[in-house]
């Protein structure tokens, strides 16, 4: 996956701010609950690290592209960086951390059980883990980067068989994030209707993938320049945390040991 993939949430290109800052809200809330030794998985480009690492003791991160690696090593020296692909986590001890942090990663990874079972086994007693990943109910196109969006039943059933103690809430926007992605999903539409045999569904992802990346980016793109004004004004305090409901954009999990 490559820096320019709309997969990995820029913070640099302004056509992406609205799901920038929805991706950010996630390293917001948790900024204050940081403390020793951290481990995040999927680190994408790094943008969650300069809160991070103001309240960690020590932080590793892991991603599987060495392009972002790279970038990240270069900004924060001091951070342990492993590229891998996962699960599992390899090289990574029991017991090792006081907080794991996953945002947008779970619904890349096939084998979810022993995703799940990783970060069980890595936390320390009494750690956390936070775990973002979209909602499927709010999908409205095939994305063939995920293996999976879950809904709020299928998330909850497999939490449960590895921790007892988690909660599942939302990350949900306000009327001005609505209007953004009401329009998004009027542009997708018409994209769409000429998938007259629905054959974003049957095609294998790896040809999906091309094709998606270009419609997605020209997407957003055409979005801007027709919305300048309401893509620009989408800010951080237009998400915020809420009880799970049908407005629920990304679920926000705390998994306790």
């Amino acid at each position: 996956m490559f820096s320019f993939s709309t997969e990995i949430t820029s913070s640099q290109i302004t056509s992406d701010q609205p799901l920038f800052q929805r991706t950010l809200k996630a390293y917001h809330l948790i900024a204050e609950k940081i403390h020793g030794n951290v481990l995040e998985i999927g680190c994408g480009e790094g943008y969650g690290l300069d809160l991070i690492l103001k309240k960690a003791k020590n932080i590793t991160v892991i991603d599987k592209s060495k392009y972002v690696l790279d970038k990240i090593k270069y900004r924060h020296p001091k951070t342990t960086i492993l590229h891998q692909n996962i699960p599992p986590l390899s090289n990574l001890k029991d017991n090792s951390f006081d907080v794991v942090i996953s945002f947008q990663v779970i619904e890349h990874i096939k084998d979810v059980n022993l995703f799940i079972n990783e970060i069980h086994r890595v936390l320390k007693p009494n750690g956390k883990a936070y775990i973002t990943t979209p909602n499927a109910k709010k999908s409205i196109a095939r994305n063939p980067w995920h293996v999976k969006e879950y809904k709020y039943s299928e998330l909850n059933d497999l939490i449960k068989k590895k921790f007892i103690k988690y909660t599942i809430e939302g990350i949900q926007g306000n009327k001005k994030t609505d209007q953004y992605y009401f329009k998004n999903e009027q542009s997708v539409k018409r994209i769409m209707r000429f998938d007259i045999f629905n054959i974003q569904y049957k095609l294998p992802k790896t040809l999906l993938k091309i094709p998606y990346e270009i419609a997605n980016r020209m997407n957003r793109i055409t979005l801007l320049n027709k919305n300048r004004e309401l893509v620009n004004n989408i800010k951080l305090e237009d998400y915020s945390l809420q009880k799970y409901s049908k407005d629920t954009l990304d679920f926000f999990c705390i998994l306790t040991k």
